[in-house]
């Protein structure tokens, strides 16, 4: 399970359908709904928030507004709409991590979009996220990390 920290905007289509699906997966486990991923890494940004099912369906509306965007159709009633704002951090280590990590997965799979991505491009977060300074979060998965 992925749940970006990196603007669903960089994504190519497999990977904003792949997001929707995963979130969607994220947001049961949060609602109780599912046995698996309980205590996936990943959800723990949004559990140790104050209300970790607003941020998540706040996560989900804007990956939904991007596939709309983009003249996708996702289903809205998959997420309530969350009016207050909301703010999870990441780490710039970690952001930068991402789009290298998304880099990588573009230049396999579509190398038109990794071209224009490679060339110095702001790297945003998802609207959801402040970034502070720091590394790549101690819960990523990194082959090489000592």
């Amino acid at each position: 399970m992925r749940i970006w920290s990196v603007h669903p905007k960089y994504l190519d289509v497999k990977g904003l359908v792949a997001l929707w699906r995963e979130t969607l997966l994220a947001k049961h486990v949060l609602e109780g709904k599912t046995k698996g991923y309980k205590n996936h890494p990943q959800l723990n940004r949004f559990k140790k928030c104050k209300n970790p099912l607003d941020a998540i369906n706040l996560y989900l509306s804007s990956v939904y507004n991007e596939a709309e965007n983009r003249g996708y159709h996702f289903d809205p009633s998959k997420f309530n709409k969350v009016s207050k704002p909301i703010k999870l951090i990441v780490t710039q280590g970690q952001l930068d991590y991402e789009f290298n990590h998304l880099l990588l997965k573009l230049s396999k799979r579509e190398p038109t979009l990794y071209k224009q991505l490679e060339t110095g491009i702001s790297r945003e977060p998802h609207p959801i996220f402040n970034v502070v300074e720091g590394s790549v979060e101690t819960w990523e998965v990194i082959g090489d990390r000592p």
